[in-house]
C-alpha cells in the first residue's frame, strides 16, 4: 500500500512530461524529459545501418529509420512503466533529425522510392560542377544571397535533382504527381501522423533552410530557386515554425499525443544549450562537427566560408532567429573509420586510451577529408591524408592525430566565426556523443586557447526538440522564459599548453590541409599514350620496324601485305 502511494505521489510530483525523437546519422533515440526540471527520465537507442554502394555514396533505408523510431518509443515506454512513471503524462513529442538527408516517397502507397541519400554523400559532385559551370563567373556562392549557402554536394536540392535524373521510379512518380520530397523530419512526421491515410507533409524552417530551395529572408520556398534546380514545388512539404502542433500520433502507446516541435539537429542543440542570446555559440560533436553562433533576428552573410542558416522560430507568430554555422563533415565518423576500416580500435573508449598513452601525435597530422572539406573551404575535391609519418609512428600516434583533427577543424571554424562577427568567443559550449572523451575536450581547449564548457546532461539535441514541443501553443507545458529555464551544471576544461605551442601545431595542420586539396576531380583524365608505359628503346625499335614494314608493304603483293599487317600489330611492340 505504502509503495503504491509513494509511486502515485511520485507521478504527481513529476508533472507533465515531454518526449523527443532524435533521429541522427548513426542512431535513433527516443527520450523523455520532465518539463519542469529538464531532467532526462528514460530513453532508448537503436543504431542505424549505413550502406556505401559505391565510393563516396552513403545511404540509409527509410523504412529502417521509421522502424527504429517505433522500437525506441515502445522500449522507452516499457522502461517508464517499470519506473512507475505514467506514460499518459507525456503531453507532446518533438522531432530532431539529421539534416540535408534526402528522401522521396510515393504518397499513394507510402513506400520510399529510393534509399535516403545521407547528407555527407558525394555522388552529386558532377551535378554541382555542372550547376556551377552555368552560373555567372562560375561562382559557387551564386545563390547565397537567398539561401545563405554555397552550391555544394551537402544540401538537399542537388540530391533531389540527382534522384530525379537517375532513379526511374522517382522520375515517374514526379511526372505522375505521386512524389513527395522531404528531409528525415518530414518523412517521420508524415508516417507518424497517418502516412498515406492523411499524414501531414510538413517541415520546419530550420530544415527547410538546408535544402537550397528556401529563401531565408521571405521564410518560404522560392520559385526562382526551384526553377534553377528544376524541381516542381508541388512535391515540397509545407514549411511551419519549429514550435507548433503539426498533427497527432496515429498509432502505438502514444496515439493521440501531438507532435509539436521540429528542429534540425544542430538548431535543436543550440536551443537545448539555451543559446538564445545574440553571440552565444555551441559546438556539437557527432558524426560531423557543427559550430553554431546565434546572430539574432538578422541573417549575417559570412565573408569567411561559413553558412548562414535559420537557427529557430519558436512559434507561428514568433520572429525567426538566425545563426552562422561552420560544418565539418567528419568528426565522430573518424572513430568509426579507425574501428571498422582499419581495425586499430574496438570501441570509441579504446581510442581515448590509445591516444592518451602517448599524449602526442609525434608530428603526424591526419586530415579526414573523406567527403571533401566543408567549412571554411567548401572544397569537394579534397581527400583524406595522413602526413608527417616516420618509422617511429604507430597506431597510438594515429589515434592522437585523429582526435587532434577534430579539434583543428573546429579551430578553423572558430577563427572564421570570430572574423565574421568581430567579437572573439571567450568560451565554447559543447555537446554530442564525442564530448564523453575527456582527452578530446582537453585537446579542444588547448587548441582553441579558450575554455570548453560541457553540460553534465549531454543530450542537448533531444532536449532542444522537447523544449520546442513543450512550449508550443496548445501544449504550453514548458516555459522558454530565461528566468524559468533550469540551471545546467557543467564541466569546464581550461587550456593547459602555452599559446605558442598551440599555434605551431595549428600551422602544421594548415599545411596538411593544403596537401589534401584538389585530389579528386570529375574531369576525365586524358587517356595515356599507348607507348607511355613502354620503355623508350622498345618504342623507337617499334617505330623503325613499322617504317620498314610500310616500305615493304608498298612493294609486296596485296595478300602478303595483309598477312604482314595482321601479324605485326602495335601491341606486339
Amino acid at each position: 500500500m505504502n509503495g503504491t502511494m509513494a509511486a502515485s505521489s511520485h507521478r504527481i510530483m513529476l508533472g507533465p512530461l515531454v518526449a523527443a525523437i532524435d533521429q541522427g546519422t548513426s542512431s535513433t533515440r527516443f527520450l523523455v524529459f520532465n518539463s519542469k526540471t529538464a531532467e532526462l527520465l528514460s530513453h532508448h537507442q537503436v543504431e542505424i545501418k549505413q550502406s556505401f554502394p559505391k565510393e563516396g555514396w552513403v545511404e540509409e533505408d527509410p523504412k529502417e529509420i521509421l522502424q527504429s523510431v517505433y522500437e525506441c518509443m515502445e522500449r522507452t515506454c516499457e522502461k517508464l512503466t517499470q519506473l512507475n512513471i505514467d506514460i499518459s503524462n507525456i503531453k507532446a513529442i518533438g522531432v530532431t533529425n539529421q539534416r540535408e538527408t534526402t528522401l522521396v516517397w510515393d504518397k499513394e502507397t507510402g513506400e520510399p522510392l529510393y534509399n535516403a541519400i545521407v547528407w555527407l554523400d558525394l555522388r552529386t559532385q558532377s551535378t554541382v560542377e555542372n550547376l556551377i559551370n552555368k552560373t555567372p563567373g562560375r561562382n559557387k556562392n551564386h545563390l547565397k544571397h537567398k539561401t545563405g549557402l554555397p552550391i555544394s554536394t551537402y544540401f538537399s536540392a542537388v540530391k533531389l535533382r540527382w534522384l530525379m535524373d537517375n532513379v526511374k521510379e522517382v522520375h515517374e512518380a514526379v511526372v505522375s504527381h505521386r512524389a513527395m520530397f522531404g528531409t528525415v523530419d518530414s518523412w517521420l512526421i508524415w508516417c507518424l501522423t497517418g502516412g498515406k491515410s492523411g499524414g501531414v507533409h510538413c517541415t520546419d524552417v530550420t530544415n527547410a533552410s538546408r535544402t537550397m530551395l528556401f529563401n531565408i529572408h521571405t521564410m518560404d520556398w522560392d520559385a526562382e530557386l526551384c526553377k534553377y534546380f528544376g524541381i516542381p514545388m508541388e512535391i515540397l512539404p509545407r514549411v511551419r515554425s519549429s514550435s507548433e502542433i503539426y498533427g497527432l500520433m496515429k498509432s502505438g502507446a502514444l496515439s493521440g499525443i501531438p507532435i509539436s516541435g521540429c528542429l534540425g539537429d544542430q538548431s535543436a542543440a543550440l536551443v537545448g544549450q539555451m543559446c538564445f542570446q545574440d553571440g552565444q555559440a555551441k559546438n556539437t560533436y557527432g558524426t560531423g562537427c557543427f559550430l553554431l553562433r546565434n546572430t539574432g533576428a538578422k541573417p549575417v552573410m559570412s565573408e569567411h566560408g561559413l553558412l548562414t542558416t535559420v537557427a529557430y522560430k519558436l512559434g507561428r507568430d514568433k520572429p525567426a532567429c538566425y545563426a552562422l554555422e561552420g560544418s565539418v563533415a567528419i568528426a565522430g565518423a573518424v572513430v568509426r573509420w579507425l574501428q571498422d576500416n582499419l581495425g586499430i580500435i574496438g570501441s570509441s573508449e579504446e581510442l581515448e586510451k590509445l591516444a592518451a598513452s602517448v599524449g602526442t601525435s609525434y608530428g603526424c597530422y591526419f586530415v579526414p577529408a573523406f567527403s571533401g572539406l566543408y567549412a571554411p573551404y567548401w572544397e569537394p575535391s579534397a581527400r583524406g591524408i595522413i602526413c608527417g609519418l616516420t618509422q617511429f609512428t604507430n597506431k597510438r600516434h594515429l589515434a592522437f592525430a585523429a582526435l587532434e583533427a577534430v579539434c583543428f577543424q573546429t579551430r578553423e571554424i572558430l577563427d572564421a566565426m570570430n572574423q565574421d562577427s568581430g567579437i572573439p568567443l571567450t568560451q565554447l559550449q559543447v555537446d554530442g556523443g564525442m564530448t564523453s572523451n575527456k582527452l578530446l575536450m582537453q585537446l579542444q581547449a588547448d587548441i582553441l586557447c579558450i575554455p570548453v564548457v560541457k553540460p553534465s546532461m549531454p543530450e542537448t539535441t533531444a532536449l532542444g526538440a522537447a523544449m520546442a514541443a513543450g512550449a508550443a501553443e496548445g501544449v504550453s507545458v514548458w516555459s522558454l522564459n530565461p528566468d524559468d529555464l533550469s540551471e545546467v551544471t557543467s564541466e569546464k576544461f581550461e587550456p593547459q599548453i602555452n599559446p605558442e605551442e598551440s599555434e605551431f601545431r595549428y600551422a602544421r595542420w594548415k599545411r596538411a590541409v593544403q596537401k589534401s586539396m584538389n585530389w579528386e576531380t570529375t574531369e576525365p583524365i586524358g587517356e595515356p599514350s599507348i607507348f607511355s608505359s613502354v620503355p623508350l628503346g622498345f618504342y623507337i625499335m617499334g617505330s623503325m620496324v613499322m617504317l620498314i614494314g610500310a616500305k615493304y608493304l608498298a612493294v609486296v603483293p596485296h595478300h602478303i601485305a595483309v598477312h604482314f599487317s595482321r601479324s605485326y600489330c602495335i601491341a606486339d611492340f
